[in-house]
């Protein structure tokens, strides 16, 4: 699934996406699009007719919904944070908590109740104040109604209650203490448009445009598999984008999108989710072409269908028995060998997997001890196989008691070039196991994902600094109430032990103490064998320098463009020909003098909460 980016996020996601950055901001000389939007084929990304300034980023991702209430892909996610503010943002530089719509927070001294003042100088952009009962809707709507918690009911599971006594003051009322409470990842919605909604979980959210909106944004224009296009706020609190108009084009093709950066029809191409090492290679020869090459927030997995389940225990799907042995599992990752996909899949663009969180974020980074790990190990692999009841036959092919020979599905995205060419390397490992291999690349992978119709998959989420929605995709409560309905799992696993986990990390303040239970959540997770978590790739992106003098990279020393945990890159990005100089200006006005009064508790170490589904997409 999609990640999350679709990948994320999600990176991939199934039906949604899932993924986020972590830390900072740095200014980099980058070139962004001036292209006028809606010409099809510019000769060259240029300033429109009037001066317009247009930066026109390049995206291998389909939006799934244009509604904050249901949207889990990168792409989606990522606009919302620039039409929506949230309660907290995150510092470019480090990626600590700053305020966003609320200028600062408290909580009583249980950590029951939670007091945020909401800024009284962000307006809708059709001229109404945004207040505390915008924001005391939007939780109370995701609360009551099951189509509005569609993509971040986790986070208001724990409420109580939520109240707005003030325009300027939002209460929220806990069940029991919860850690992500200065990192809940929601987009907040004026309640006048959104209260005339007769059913969230099938309103898209892209029939009337402007959207009314309050971030640096103001959505304009929408055709499905084609573009989306925003125009400055230039009333925005923290003050207007440089550039007039942020265009994100479709390409279904790679190759099309990275030859348009090269004609200078668009400014910025983000990948799917990442260029590959053939494209990097080729445009970091480029005149006025920059590649930014940085550690990614994204892991990159094969997951395998754990028995694909409802909450009501109706199974679905049809995933291959063999796979509910987890002796089965084990082997069929100690035949994976994540050196030859380092090194000869993404060519050292990446770092070869292990627990559930990437090394980015060093604080819950997880590896296997020597005696747990599932190193590659194929003659292991072989007699764990014959353990199991799947030995060879004469022709060589695993076979069950019942006679039956052990093929696979490989779920995989047709627009992902690493899912097919490491699909190339499992057939060949697997089938000297005596195991055959059927690659099912699709341009959809979301419905036969959902409907667990599938026997292994390429997965991947973009991670965000604070792990809870990436873990909470994998708790029971995620799975789907009835086949018929979509719920927020992952990959429809269910273990009591991981439940119990992700309950305690939760609520544990103590950030040292919260890093230790979510690392027993990742040797869970790894020892399940349901997720292989094979490459932690780097996040590979291109610009064109002489349309962008300057744009924001979260963090600041090395770190993304596309996908931040925030707005930074596109609010901060400085026409080529603008006169308004750049450099380094972009990533250190951001955040002077608006973190003053912020009351956070000590050591809480919370960051901005990533989720969605990941697939080859790319999921937030």
């Amino acid at each position: 699934m999609e990640t999350n980016d679709q990948y994320g996020g999600h990176h991939r996601t199934p039906g949604r996406t899932r993924l986020v950055m972590a830390a900072g901001a740095a200014a980099l000389t980058l070139s962004a699009g001036l292209a006028t939007p809606l010409n099809p084929a510019p000769d060259r990304a240029r300033a429109a007719d009037d001066g317009t300034k247009v930066l026109t980023v390049a995206v291998a991702q389909s939006v799934d919904s244009l509604s904050p209430f249901l949207a889990v892909r990168l792409l989606s996610t990522s606009i919302h944070r620039l039409t929506y503010e949230y309660l907290t943002n995150y510092d470019p530089e480090d990626n600590h908590v700053i305020p966003g719509l609320a200028t600062k927070w408290e909580s009583s001294p249980d950590k029951l109740t939670w007091t945020y003042t909401i800024r009284s100088d962000s307006a809708w952009s059709d001229g109404e104040r945004a207040t505390a009962e915008d924001a005391a809707w939007t939780f109370n709507t995701m609360m009551t109604d099951p189509g509005a918690a569609t993509a971040n009911g986790s986070y208001v599971a724990n409420f109580e209650k939520v109240t707005a006594p003030s325009p300027t003051e939002l209460v929220i009322e806990l069940k029991k203490p919860q850690a992500t409470m200065v990192a809940l990842d929601v987009p907040i919605v004026p309640k006048h448009v959104w209260e005339k909604v007769d059913d969230y979980a099938e309103f898209n959210n892209d029939k009337d445009f402007p959207i009314v909106g309050n971030g640096p944004f103001v959505l304009t224009d929408y055709k499905a598999d084609s573009y989306v296009r925003l125009k400055a706020n230039k009333d925005f609190w923290r003050g207007a984008p440089k550039f007039d108009e942020l265009v994100f084009r479709y390409y279904k093709d790679q190759d099309a999108a990275v030859s348009a950066l090269r004609k200078g029809e668009v400014s910025f191409v983000a990948g799917s989710p990442s260029l590959t090492p053939a494209q990097t290679e080729a445009l970091k020869s480029e005149k006025d072409i920059r590649v930014n090459d940085a550690p990614g927030r994204r892991f990159y997995a094969l997951a395998t269908n754990p028995g694909a389940r409802a909450k009501n225990g109706e199974k679905m799907g049809d995933g291959h028995p063999s796979l509910l042995d987890q002796r089965v599992r084990n082997a069929l990752f100690m035949a994976v060998d994540r050196k030859t996909i380092i090194d000869k899949v993404f060519q050292g663009h990446a770092v070869e997997g292990a627990g559930y969180i990437p090394p980015r974020f060093s604080q819950y980074f997880w590896e296997p001890s020597a005696d747990q790990e599932l190193a590659y190990d194929p003659a292991e692999a072989a007699r764990l196989l014959d353990r199991a009841g799947y030995r060879k036959n004469g022709d060589g092919k695993r076979v069950g008691k019942d006679g039956k020979p052990l093929d696979y599905r490989v779920l995989c995205h047709a627009t992902d070039p690493n899912d097919k060419a490491i699909g190339q390397y499992l057939e060949e490992w697997w089938d000297d196991l005596g195991i055959g291999v059927t690659l099912n690349c699709l341009d959809n992978v979301t419905d036969p994902w959902l409907a667990g119709e599938y026997d292994l998959a390429f997965d991947g989420w973009s991670v965000n600094p604070d792990p809870d929605f990436v873990l909470s995709i994998h708790t029971c409560a995620a799975l789907p109430a009835t086949p018929e309905e979509t719920g927020a799992t992952d990959n429809f696993i269910c273990d009591k032990t991981y439940d119990e986990l992700y309950a305690r990390q939760l609520a544990e303040y103590d950030a040292g103490k919260r890093a230790d239970i979510v690392k027993q959540m990742e040797s869970r997770l790894y020892d399940l064998g349901y997720m292989n978590v094979m490459a932690y790739p780097n996040a590979v992106e291109a610009y064109r320098t002489d349309q962008i003098e300057s744009i924001t990279t979260m963090p600041a020393k090395a770190g993304n463009i596309y996908g931040q945990d925030g707005y930074w890159s596109w609010w901060s990005a400085v026409p080529a020909d603008s006169g308004d100089g750049g450099g380094d200006a972009s990533s250190t006005g951001v955040v002077i003098g608006i973190v003053a009064g912020v009351v956070v508790l000590a050591g809480l170490g919370v960051f901005a909460a990533m989720r969605r589904r990941a697939t080859a997409e790319n999921r937030e």
